[in-house]
């Protein structure tokens, strides 16, 4: 072997030593290599769903026992009774029947007995449920049925056809689960709702969707509509039962389905809920501030041919001797402001009159021919027999 070769072989080699050797360096003082980051993310998004998972479960559990079935009893007698049989005003035919059928002819009215199901959420330990008022409406018998089969018969403590809510009572025999109430105020579109109630008389039924708007109104329910939309099912038989968040806080009663959709839902909001509550449990029914004046719809075209660009109420008319008309609001005013709370829409303004107390003094920044002025106005009591509606303009207040 020749003396170039052996020199350019030692060389060669001396190269791969080198080199091996700063691999064997570098890997003794570099960190250790980091895991994968697929298999970093993998982690929580396989436990995501187990996670929300056990959170539906935990809130169905925590709720379940304080959702009731309301079964109630309406009793009629046939408004039509049969034709007069042949005999029937003979003794001894009277007679006959008495003795085998109990009645003193067959001509006698029947009483039917038309049942109806509902749902209610326990609010107190005492044994107050809230339903819906259209769900025990014209009932001669309301039972109560909790979650472990026991029945109760209850009682109609107080009622608000306006809000289609009402306060139920029955008399427990032991410790009673009750929901907590959270805040609707707080409430974003997209967040997590579930419904729990009775659809079909099928008891205990949990369904899942979202708060899919809020503020709802003109849906034809009731006088004040402020409703919660969702898309968690809610079918015959759910209403009255509760809508809850993910905390197992109650934030809407369950009233109202749109028939020919699906998914489309609606519940009253549980702070409009809590102030007819408070009242019914108090005084039996629900004292609402009035000004006595009828409001229509502000259309586009109407605000602009009257100057209004920023939303309001539109006054159509006023009751002689009211509030408003005393106040001197006139037929074509603007109600822009209510007690400096800018107006969206009348319905905005009639929910804002209705909380008012009895007595208080408001002011309205009013827009007339173009100017604005302000009046004051002093609420007074709102009468029992108002109608729902007067025509095509909607009551204010």
């Amino acid at each position: 072997m020749n003396r170039s070769l052996l020199t350019g072989l030692a060389a060669g080699l001396a190269v791969v030593a080198a080199a091996a050797g700063g691999y064997l360096v570098r890997a003794g003082v570099s960190p250790a290599p980091k895991p994968d980051a697929s298999a970093q993310a993998s982690v929580p998004a396989t436990s995501l769903p187990e996670t929300l998972q056990a959170t539906f479960v935990g809130v169905a559990q925590q709720l379940r026992p304080a959702v009731v079935n309301v079964g109630t009893i309406q009793r009629s007698r046939s408004r039509r009774p049969g034709a007069p049989q042949p005999g029937a005003d003979d003794p001894f035919f009277q007679d006959f029947f008495k003795q085998f059928f109990g009645s003193e002819a067959p001509a006698q009215r029947p009483e039917f007995r038309q049942p109806s199901l509902g749902s209610g959420v326990i609010i107190d330990k005492r044994g107050l449920v809230l339903t819906n008022f259209h769900v025990i409406k014209g009932a001669d018998e309301i039972t109560v049925r909790l979650s472990d089969k026991r029945e109760y018969r209850g009682r109609v403590l107080g009622a608000d056809p306006k809000t289609d809510l009402a306060v139920l009572r029955f008399e427990p025999d032991h410790e009673l689960r009750v929901a907590a109430l959270g805040d609707s105020d707080a409430l974003r579109v997209g967040e997590w709702a579930i419904a729990i109630g009775n659809p079909f008389g099928l008891d205990q039924t949990v369904t899942v969707g979202v708060i899919s708007a809020t503020g709802r109104s003109d849906v034809g329910v009731a006088t004040y509509e402020n409703f919660i939309q969702t898309d968690a099912s809610i079918n015959p038989g759910n209403s009255g039962g509760p809508l809850i968040n993910l905390k197992g806080q109650v934030i809407g009663i369950n009233t109202a389905i749109v028939a020919a959709g699906q998914g489309i839902g609606f519940a009253i909001p549980i702070n409009m809920v809590k102030r007819v509550v408070d009242q019914l449990v108090e005084k039996g029914k629900v004292v609402r501030g009035w000004l006595g004046v009828s409001l229509q719809p502000l259309s586009a075209e109407l605000a602009q041919t009257l100057g209004a660009t920023g939303g309001g109420a539109l006054v159509a008319s006023t009751i002689p001797g009211s509030p408003a008309a005393t106040a001197g609001l006139q037929q074509g005013d603007v109600i822009l402001a209510y007690d400096r709370t800018p107006i969206e829409d009348y319905r905005q303004l009639q929910r804002l009159v209705a909380d008012s107390p009895v007595g208080k003094t408001v002011t309205l920044q009013v827009l007339r021919k173009k100017q604005k002025i302000e009046v004051t106005a002093k609420v007074a009591e709102a009468p029992d027999d108002r109608p729902k509606r007067e025509g095509p303009a909607r009551p204010g207040g």
